[in-house]
């Protein structure tokens, strides 16, 4: 820290001195201390940004890898067409639809029943009785008008709150309004029937407007034609004379008294009429037809005047069966129609999964053929290549910014000043995940994973086919003037292997010949025949080797470079081939040595996650001329693992404790137990070589004496476990025990199932390189036919499980922000911390500082006072001085 001096001036002077810029000077030398706290926060903060921008980028990729292992994602989906859009349109197609070609024939269309009552006045034309409806082979339901819901409205309410599966709404036009009824389900299985039906219209009554003196008049309620059949009754009522009633109908044996009966058979409008005014009660009635042809009856008052009003009471009903029948215009149908042949019906015209997967909408039945046959309409579904080519495309352009991101973090920005993260071991680990997630190999298929900690032992064969054979190279031995030139192709496991290819060989500075594998010699004693009868000059036999494999040799038939022999071989075996376990090595890795050293084209490598381990084979041939076709009959025995379990948790009285087991006593054990008592060590206890059993392993525990006592006790059936119990109540005893004991005595046999991913094992067979730079380019023409000739092998490799898509998946999740434990994460919390650390120094220091400051400048303000009084106080002495000695120094200067 550098000094700050204090310049008073002349100290008599009385001016004194500037506290404030005193002051700031001295606090400004004591906050340079601060300064390279703040420079580190600074490229702290620099870093996290850095880091942010990153962790941004690793999202962008992670998603776009999302949409291609999501197994509803860009890769499921499927487009499609159809040869005749007049006749069928697809709508979906989810991601069960598999890509072909279908033919679909439509004989005819869904339909969805309907119908309708008979017209009546209006909406509001009273009505009377009920209707029975049925949908299909439903449960009839019953509406009944009552008398304060009597209307076309009231019933079309009562019909759509019923639940009889029909919607009803009213049609009103010229003629008057009509109710139309519509299945709520399409097909035959939503045929609407009528099953009951005594609807009928009300005739109510309305009185003419008319003055004092003229004759009171109405009518009743128009009916649709003078011939409708009526029933019911009405009373009649002059002024305030007697109230007649008429009935329609026969009078009975007791006629009511006062009560007109229009007699047998008279229920018309002319014959009530006729009846009414033949009865002579004041009143004549008349059947008036209507302009728009309808009919009702009139009555007309007998006395002129208030004397002669009439009042009148309808009950009568209009009864004619066409007045409220019900119309059916649409009978409900099943679409009929053939799917790749087979006969299907659809209640609907949106027919979905008839094709798996797929949803289309018929819309008119196929033409019919010059033969009488019905049009076929073809149906393709195709993967959606133009969407996974986007997407692949976006995540180059996504993957090359991140890399292009991190590259520009190892060099110098444009002030020449390093980047944040430039020489952090952040970025080193970053592209080292990146590079090895990018060249990682997809497995064609994974054998299912066993445990790593039961002992599991092997047995048995797979057998393993390489689709386009895998490869017989040559190896040689060169000759000398001596020495004849030799050399071997293979080695195979069985001779009688299927070959397929060929051989070209040259002796010396002879002509090259081809000898070609037959379609039926095609073994390698066929081949040695077929060299050996080329008279080529070579001799060619099968040679067994000591492993039992076979091998094809050749030998020169002249010494020295003349004799010289170059062998191309393109020779492929494309047997099934059979790999054996054996005693000595029956173990998960065992297997792969063994598949590794059969040299068929495969390599094997043991994948190791959450405590299993699993078996991941590999076609060393790009593309479906490497896919493979594996037949496991592998066995894996393991031995039970016993776990412990906290049977009974301490209190502040009592001990803790549980139990390992149960299992039978006598079994035999491997393995070892970690005791922790309280705060004390963890001791590792072994299962004790003999007895290696229960009571011999709870001997041990005893034996360790380490305040825990293990108990053998034996269950009500038969089982037995060791219990536990520590020897300290409450926490201070509470155990920690980690079981890593095994039954071997008790142990399951399964047979291990591999399942096949993919034959695509590289980004590189997608038309993926990568760049000098790092970055990536796409080749769009090799995507698209690899995408054409092997779309489930594009799958298998995004989206099973080992595979290239969720593995790169985890390294993005393992190295980004999206989890608390990824790279960027982990960097980002550092950084937090220690800034944490920083600013809470800087804080501290900045406290300090200002109470030095305030200190300061109280000291200070004190000593600039004294100075200011020192002049004053100075000629104070002076005349003391003066008074005393008599001489004034200031007299002459």
């Amino acid at each position: 820290m550098g000094t700050v001096g204090l310049s008073f001036g002349s100290p008599t002077s009385g001016a004194g001195f500037d506290v404030s810029t005193t002051v700031s000077a001295i606090v400004a030398n004591l906050q340079n201390v601060e300064t390279p706290w703040k420079t580190q926060l600074t490229k702290l903060e620099s870093q996290d940004t850095a880091i942010s921008s990153l962790g941004t980028l690793f999202s962008n990729l992670s998603n776009d890898l999302s949409s291609l292992t999501d197994f509803q994602g860009i890769i499921a989906q499927k487009e499609g067409s159809s040869s005749d859009q007049n006749v069928l349109t697809l709508t979906a197609a989810n991601a069960s639809a598999v890509a072909g070609t279908h033919t679909v024939q439509v004989q005819n269309l869904a339909q969805t029943s309907s119908g309708y009552l008979a017209v009546v006045p209006s909406a509001t034309t009273p009505l009377t009785g009920s209707i029975t409806l049925q949908t299909g082979s439903g449960t009839p339901q019953t509406i009944a008008l009552d008398s304060s819901d009597n209307t076309l409205t009231g019933l079309e309410g009562a019909i759509n709150a019923s639940g009889a599966g029909v919607t009803a709404s009213i049609l009103t036009d010229a003629s008057g309004s009509r109710l139309t009824l519509v299945s709520g389900t399409s097909g035959a299985a939503g045929d609407v029937t009528v099953t009951a039906n005594s609807l009928g219209q009300a005739l109510g009554y309305t009185a003419a407007a008319n003055s004092g003196s003229q004759n009171s008049t109405g009518t009743f309620t128009s009916v649709a034609a003078s011939t409708d059949t009526l029933s019911g009754s009405f009373s009649v009522q002059i002024g305030s004379g007697q109230t007649e009633n008429v009935v329609i109908g026969a009078a009975p044996s007791s006629p009511a008294a006062n009560t007109i009966y229009t007699g047998s058979g008279v229920n018309t409008l002319s014959g009530i009429a006729g009846a009414i005014t033949a009865a002579g009660i004041g009143v004549t009635a008349a059947a008036v037809t209507n302009s728009d042809g309808t009919a009702t009856l009139s009555l007309t008052s007998g006395t002129s005047g208030s004397a002669g009003t009439l009042a009148v009471n309808s009950s009568l009903v209009d009864t004619t069966t066409s007045a409220m029948g019900y119309t059916s215009s649409v009978t409900g149908a099943d679409a009929t129609l053939w799917v790749d042949g087979v006969k299907t019906t659809s209640a609907s015209n949106t027919v979905a999964n008839a094709i798996s997967g797929v949803t289309f909408q018929l819309l008119a039945p196929s033409t019919t053929e010059s033969d009488n046959s019905l049009e076929q309409v073809q149906v393709v579904i195709a993967n959606d290549n133009t969407g996974v080519e986007s997407t692949f495309a976006t995540m180059v352009s996504d993957y090359n910014s991140l890399i292009s991101a991190v590259n520009t973090q190892e060099g110098l920005d444009s002030s020449n000043n390093a980047e944040p993260l430039f020489g952090s071991p952040t970025l080193s680990l970053l592209q080292h995940q990146l590079l090895s997630g990018l060249n990682q190999q997809n497995p064609n298929g994974v054998l299912d994973p066993v445990a790593d900690n039961t002992d599991t032992t092997l047995a048995g064969a797979m057998s393993i086919t390489v689709a386009g054979g895998f490869s017989l190279g040559y190896n040689s031995t060169l000759g000398s003037d001596t020495v004849t030139s030799t050399g071997t192709v293979g080695s195979i496991a069985k001779a009688s292997d299927t070959l397929t290819g060929s051989i070209s060989i040259q002796v010396g500075s002879g002509a090259a010949q081809t000898v070609t594998v037959g379609s039926t010699s095609n073994t390698l004693n066929t081949l040695s025949n077929a060299i050996n009868s080329a008279n080529i000059g070579v001799t060619a036999w099968v040679t067994k080797n000591s492993d039992g494999s076979s091998s094809l040799s050749l030998l020169s038939g002249t010494l020295g470079a003349a004799g010289t022999l170059t062998v191309n071989s393109s020779i492929l075996d494309t047997s099934p081939q059979t790999v054996t376990l054996n005693s000595t090595d029956n173990t998960i890795s065992g297997l792969a040595s063994a598949i590794n050293a059969a040299n068929i084209g495969v390599s094997a490598n043991v994948v190791t996650s959450n405590g299993e381990s699993s078996l991941s084979l590999n076609s060393q041939t790009a593309g479906t001329a490497g896919a493979l076709a594996v037949n496991s009959s592998i066995k894996a025995t393991s031995a039970t693992p016993l776990t412990y379990g906290n049977t009974n948790p301490y209190t502040s009285t009592t001990p803790d404790g549980g139990l390992i087991g149960g299992y039978a006593g006598n079994d035999v054990l491997s393995g070892s137990v970690i005791v922790q008592v309280g705060s004390g060590a963890a001791t590792t206890i072994p299962v004790p070589s003999s007895p290696a059993t229960l009571a011999g392993l709870a001997g041990a525990i005893n034996a360790a004496k380490l305040g825990v006592t293990a108990t053998p006790i034996e269950a009500s059936n038969g089982g037995w476990s060791i219990s536990f119990t520590s020897g300290t109540n409450g926490s201070a005893g509470a155990l920690s025990i980690t079981s890593n004991l095994l039954d071997t005595t008790n142990t399951t046999t399964s047979t291990l199932k591999y399942t096949n991913s993919s034959d695509i094992n590289s980004l590189t067979s997608l038309g993926i390189s990568v760049n000098n730079d790092g970055t990536i380019a796409l080749d769009t023409a090799s995507l698209d036919s690899v995408l054409n000739a092997d779309y489930s092998g594009v799958v298998g490799f995004f989206q099973n499980a080992n595979g290239w898509g969720q593995n790169f998946s985890t390294m993005l999740t393992n190295s980004g922000k999206s989890s608390s434990t990824g790279i960027l994460s982990l960097a980002s919390a550092s950084n937090s911390n220690v800034e944490s650390t920083l600013n809470a120094d800087v804080s501290k220091e900045q406290s300090l500082i200002s109470a030095q400051q305030t200190s300061l400048t109280a000291e200070l303000n004190s000593a600039n006072q004294i100075m200011q009084e020192l002049p004053t106080q100075l000629q104070g002495v002076n005349e003391l001085y003066s008074a005393i000695t008599g001489y004034n120094q200031q007299t002459n200067g």
